[in-house]
């Protein structure tokens, strides 16, 4: 069967495709539709702490710094489920991230453009517009678009030292919250990286330890476990004007920019440092004996290597520049993600694609991929834009202003008035 054109057809259903559809429901120009693998939307599950907060304001919603009155707002949520009161009592920004992906799974059950269950298989282009080919429960479909947005986010990263260990000694830190029955079972448990996911799971054990649990290490390549840049001014970094400053600039200096202001997206929370603190520091008061705990900065992991008595991990020292081996019994990757592979897309498409001086695909201002004039303004990418349009393109405070971007390209109208001014800061050269 092959559906009607669409004027978009976006691939995978993350927050940022979420927010797409939901500023384009309702728009007579664009015809819509979202598809995605899963059977329905689910966002970060297995880190789905009780206490784990968003680290943005409810306003990074769908929809708030483009459309404040849309009925799909943070908002909206609050008021249609009886707790807009208690939220404004509770008399803080930040919700949990609990809250927000039931914010999120809300918005999802009232957009008729979402189709679940939907494999992309293939993506074609024939002249004319964009030939999807999906598999669905068995059978297969043929959708048409005349553009195309590849959302399909992010997956686990795991280094190359780690790779290979045994699946029951060794996860992400994506996956804690389906193992944490068992890792509590076992011995000495290591978490490597220092990011909010890494910060996380080193809580939640430290505070199962000082409750008789398994020994606990977190250990990082980074200097120390530094906090995220949440300063005010810094925050203006993550704004469309710092956007618009930043995708001008030459490759080599983007690039170079990214490496330095990794605290501003990578960082840890204040507040989850703190919680770490406070739990070492009242472990320490007790009486009873407990297992042992271990911190330690400025260590990368070389080696890792599975032996019969644990996990063998060989750490160099950065200042010092000496080697030592750890081990341990079960490790915790919490080392990032990375854009997910796009097997999808066929040679019509690839082959029309630029890509920069590293391999990347050419993004423009719009987001919409620089290729040549066949596709040209037809093909755009949902937080795969790090790259090209700095630290604010993983903050979902960014969302609502690149969808409207987005749309409005498009519609080759302005759909959406985006904002003018959005930071106090001037980032570029006086005239």
């Amino acid at each position: 069967m092959t559906t009607a054109p669409y004027d978009v057809i976006a691939i995978g259903a993350g927050p940022f495709n979420l927010g797409l559809a939901a500023l384009a429901d309702g728009l007579d120009d664009v015809n819509l539709a979202v598809l995605d693998s899963r059977p329905e939307f689910t966002w970060h599950r297995g880190l789905m702490f009780d206490d784990a907060m968003l680290q943005v304001s409810f306003l990074a919603d769908l929809v708030s710094l483009v459309e404040p009155a849309h009925p799909l707002s943070f908002l909206s949520y609050l008021r249609d489920n009886d707790r807009l009161y208690q939220f404004y009592v509770r008399e803080k920004f930040h919700p949990t991230r609990r809250e927000y992906e039931a914010y999120l799974r809300w918005c999802a059950a009232q957009l008729d453009s979402l189709h679940f269950g939907r494999q992309v298989t293939a993506v074609e282009w024939d002249g004319d517009a964009f030939a999807l080919t999906v598999e669905r429960a068995g059978s297969t479909e043929l959708f048409r678009a005349r553009h195309l947005v590849l959302g399909v986010g992010t997956e686990p990263a795991v280094p190359a030292a780690l790779e290979g260990l045994p699946e029951d000694r060794f996860l992400h830190s994506a996956d804690y919250l389906y193992r944490r029955d068992d890792l509590l079972q076992t011995g000495r448990v290591t978490v490597v990286g220092s990011g909010q996911s890494g910060a996380e799971c080193a809580l939640d054990l430290l505070r199962a330890n000082a409750a008789g649990g398994p020994a606990v290490s977190w250990l990082t390549r980074t200097p120390s476990f530094a906090p995220l840049d949440y300063s005010k001014l810094v925050l203006e970094m993550t704004t469309p004007s710092y956007v618009d400053y930043f995708h001008a600039l030459d490759e080599p200096t983007r690039d170079r920019l990214v490496k330095e202001q990794w605290r501003h997206y990578k960082g840890i929370s204040s507040d989850t440092l703190d919680d770490i603190h406070d739990v070492l520091y009242q472990r320490d008061l007790g009486s009873s004996a407990v297992a042992p705990v271990e911190l330690q900065c400025g260590v990368a992991v070389e080696s890792a290597v599975a032996r019969a008595d644990g996990i063998e991990l060989t750490l160099r020292h950065t200042d010092s520049g000496k080697t030592f081996q750890h081990v341990c019994d079960v490790v915790i990757a919490a080392t990032g993600y990375r854009n997910r592979a796009l097997p999808f897309l066929r040679p019509s498409v690839e082959s029309l694609v630029r890509r920069d001086a590293a391999g990347r695909w050419v993004l423009n201002r719009d987001h919409s991929v620089g290729t040549d004039d066949a596709l040209a303004g037809r093909l755009f990418v949902s937080n795969a834009d790090l790259h090209s349009h700095g630290v604010a393109a993983p903050d979902l405070g960014i969302g609502a202003i690149r969808n409207a971007t987005i749309l409005n390209a498009v519609a080759g109208r302005e759909l959406f008035r985006l904002p003018k001014s959005t930071a106090f800061t001037s980032f570029v050269l006086p005239a």
